[in-house]
């Protein structure tokens, strides 16, 4: 039987933004714009560095700020290359801000439960890609809003990320119960985990196939963003 949630909460990269080709593109793009050469194996190792920082941000180890520098920095050093990492990352997010391609289905699904659910987007990238590539999007007009953790100090999957998220909400649309609720996102650590952490119901979209965190309860999970509406009223 299919459920009504008058909220989905969505997360950004990998579940409704294309993040791999975009990352791709812009990694390429900011080496061929400081005249660096771009060999294979770069990207994976960028990936391994970032994939890295990021958990630890989760962690509340480092920054959204000094890891948009860090990458870089380490990525450097791994590669043995000559360049500034501030400026590095500054083209990197120059340029990743601009790549608002979507995952496959994802303006279709979101057209068709916009008209029964208010969409938001919560997410842990930085403000400056963010904001820009939801602005570039063809689904601009389907997001209510979108929670950043840059820009509340507070990251998934932190309960207090979702605490932020549902003030903020309620402070524009009216109070609504966690029940009400439902996070969808590719994430076991951040999406899944925050979801369950401020005690909402989850949906994990997981296109790869990958093995489920043991102890971690799962409301739904799907392979497709289309599996929504089989899922949702």
């Amino acid at each position: 039987m299919k459920k009504h949630y008058p909220w989905l909460w969505f997360d950004a990269d990998g579940t409704l933004f294309d993040y791999n080709s975009a990352e791709a593109v812009a990694l390429q793009n900011t080496f061929h714009a400081l005249q660096l050469p771009f060999e294979d194996g770069y990207l994976d190792a960028y990936r391994e560095i970032n994939q890295r920082l990021w958990q630890a941000l989760e962690k509340q180890e480092i920054t959204p700020s000094a890891l948009g520098l860090r990458r870089f920095e380490l990525l450097l050093q791994a590669l043995q290359l000559n360049a500034s990492y501030e400026e590095m990352s500054s083209i990197y997010v120059e340029q990743l801000a601009n790549c608002a391609e979507l995952m496959d289905g994802a303006q279709a699904v979101l057209e068709a439960l916009h008209k029964h659910s208010r969409i938001a987007i919560v997410t842990n990238g930085l403000q400056a890609v963010q904001r820009s590539r939801l602005e570039h999007s063809t689904i601009k007009e389907l997001i209510s809003d979108i929670i950043i953790s840059e820009e509340i100090g507070k990251a998934k999957p932190d309960a207090a990320f979702f605490e932020i998220a549902a003030a903020r909400l309620v402070a524009r649309f009216g109070p609504f119960p966690k029940t009400d609720i439902l996070i969808i996102g590719d994430s076991l650590t951040s999406d899944m985990q925050g979801g369950v952490n401020y005690g909402i119901d989850t949906c994990w979209y997981n296109p790869g196939l990958e093995p489920k965190a043991v102890g971690l309860p799962i409301t739904y999970e799907i392979r497709r963003l289309s599996e929504l509406l089989d899922l949702l009223d």
